[in-house]
């Protein structure tokens, strides 16, 4: 389990579902529970850290209650606190950088970011609603942790994104290096029609089976459709679908299968196939060779994983330097 400050998606996607943050008006107020919940367990310049976020975040990425983790193992709990408090010394190092360099976001931008969260998970504003109040937070405390999340999102992007420069040698370095991670096996889409022989040992219903078969093939050659004589004619698997049985890899067929189909190509059908319970007519609907992708089909994505890892280097690099200048003393 990792317990650092995530950049941009990772950490957008915690606040957006995991958003966890104390409502005192919902709770029991108690003086000397409220001192103990707010003592103060980590100092960063002029911000601190309160036991209360600690444990609030703690529970949140581990979704176990501190007390009841700690009983489990005080060993691991211990070990989760201490990245989970440098997490949040992170991100108040972080905030301290967003004041200085006076970034600011909208409001605007705020509401477009929920509209893209909304919409990328398929809910309406009050599925939102509803989530939020699950997670014990209101609306609009929501919305300033997305707003603070832009602000860190824009502060990466200005500070460390900006500065991520990769070669097209670096990507075909990549390629050649990680090209069995770039391989498709051989796939095929298959379509069948089944004439199901009722008396295995009859030999005049075999035939009758086989004429039927040809019959039928004449008309896919007339050009009648797959599907719907598999929906009217087949007892195989399928019939109500056209027949179709899906996708296959091609080394997940018997050697007879792979064999017929491997001289067909996409809309084609074979010839009447004889079976020990009846006769078959087999359509290839779709063919994928198998291979490796050109470097031109998978340029993208090798961008995307190497920028992925020179932004998390240069990220972690970059945050060193700050805490080097900044104030942090741990109380506990």
């Amino acid at each position: 389990m990792h317990f650092h400050l995530e950049p941009v998606q990772r950490t957008a996607c915690r606040v957006f579902f995991f958003v966890s943050l104390f409502i005192a008006s919902v709770l029991p107020w108690d003086p000397a529970d409220a001192e103990i919940r707010n003592r103060v367990v980590a100092i960063v310049n002029d911000e601190v850290v309160t036991l209360h976020e600690l444990n609030d975040r703690l529970q949140e990425l581990t979704g176990i209650p501190p007390d009841e983790f700690r009983a489990r193992s005080e060993d691991q709990y211990l070990d989760a606190r201490r990245r989970v408090l440098d997490m949040l010394i992170n991100e108040k190092i972080a905030l301290e950088k967003i004041k200085e360099l006076d970034i600011k976001v909208s409001e605007k931008a705020v509401d477009a970011a929920i509209e893209r969260v909304k919409m990328e998970n398929q809910l309406t504003h009050e599925d939102l609603l509803a989530k939020l109040k699950a997670d014990g937070t209101s609306y609009r405390a929501y919305k300033e942790e997305v707003k603070r999340e832009l602000e860190r999102m824009q502060l990466i992007n200005q500070e460390v994104k900006s500065k991520i420069f990769l070669r097209e040698e670096d990507l075909k370095d990549y390629y050649e290096e990680h090209m069995d991670e770039f391989c498709t096996k051989a796939r095929i889409r298959l379509a069948m029609i089944f004439l199901r022989q009722k008396d295995l040992s009859n030999q005049a219903e075999a035939e009758a089976l086989q004429k039927e078969a040809r019959a039928l093939l004449t008309r896919l050659d007339q050009g009648a459709d797959f599907g719907d004589l598999a929906r009217k004619f087949s007892d195989g698997p399928g019939a109500q679908d056209g027949g179709d049985l899906g996708n296959f890899e091609m080394s997940e067929l018997s050697p007879q299968m792979a064999k017929i189909v491997q001289g067909l190509a996409p809309g084609e059908v074979s010839a009447p196939i004889a079976v020990p319970d009846g006769v078959q007519i087999i359509k290839v609907v779709e063919k994928h060779e198998g291979g490796v992708k050109p470097f031109e089909q998978v340029k993208d994505a090798i961008h995307r994983i190497l920028f992925r890892q020179e932004l998390d280097k240069k990220y972690s690099a970059w945050l060193k330097r700050l805490k080097e200048n900044a104030y942090t003393k741990i109380i506990f």
